[in-house]
């Protein structure tokens, strides 16, 4: 999973009293920005093992600090903090947290098992990875669908241009992810290129959110 990561963010940012929705892209994958950063000095670790999915050629097989429930808790406790702080807003907070912690129920249906309870097995992951022709329209519909409440939920002075242009990016990425090439061994470049998409994507939804606020809101 991927862009059906945002998801939530999107149903969350048409929330009354939520936080903005740059933040709550960062939110919906927190925990793979962790991943990637702790991939650099070996504190998590992956593999290149061509054929390990249909989908996806990733050998995830050592990321206890964020891809287990207890790790995705704490992060989501330590994110919805900050955004408190920041907003003073417990809605906001909460709303974030929850963005978060979404992200291990939704790897939970597309891993193999890789994700863990408490960092150590037993290992979980329902594996739509191995079934593209379910895992595609699955991650189509689910971001699609979040696209279309928030547009709806949310208005903009200047019509939904930068929404569009949000989603055509969000496209762009997937078809990047799904066909695009594949490293043949693992390196610096893989997180490097993951923490390059999520702060393009983050920056875009907050400048795409920057102007709207919910439909029939007075201002």
């Amino acid at each position: 999973m991927f862009i059906g990561h945002f998801a939530p963010a999107l149903v969350a940012a048409a929330r009354p009293k939520a936080a903005g929705l740059g933040t709550l892209f960062v939110a919906a994958q927190l925990v793979d920005i962790g991943f990637a950063a702790l991939l650099v000095p070996g504190i998590e670790a992956m593999r290149i093992e061509p054929g390990i999915t249909a989908m996806n050629p990733m050998d995830l097989h050592h990321m206890p600090y964020t891809h287990s429930l207890l790790g995705s808790i704490l992060w989501a406790a330590a994110f919805g903090g900050l955004v408190l702080a920041a907003t003073k807003r417990r809605a906001a907070a909460i709303g974030a947290a929850l963005v978060v912690l979404s992200h291990w129920f939704v790897d939970l249906l597309v891993h193999i098992p890789d994700l863990t309870l408490f960092g150590a097995p037993p290992k979980l992951g329902l594996g739509l990875w191995n079934h593209p022709a379910i895992a595609i329209p699955f991650e189509l519909a689910f971001i699609g669908a979040a696209l279309l409440y928030y547009a709806r939920r949310t208005e903009a002075p200047t019509g939904n241009r930068r929404l569009w242009t949000l989603a055509a990016l969000l496209a762009f990425a997937q078809g990047v992810d799904w066909f695009g090439p594949k490293e043949a061994a693992y390196s610096l470049v893989i997180p490097a290129t993951m923490l390059v998409a999520y702060t393009l994507l983050a920056a875009t939804a907050a400048w795409a959110g920057a102007n709207r606020k919910l439909a029939g809101a007075r201002t």
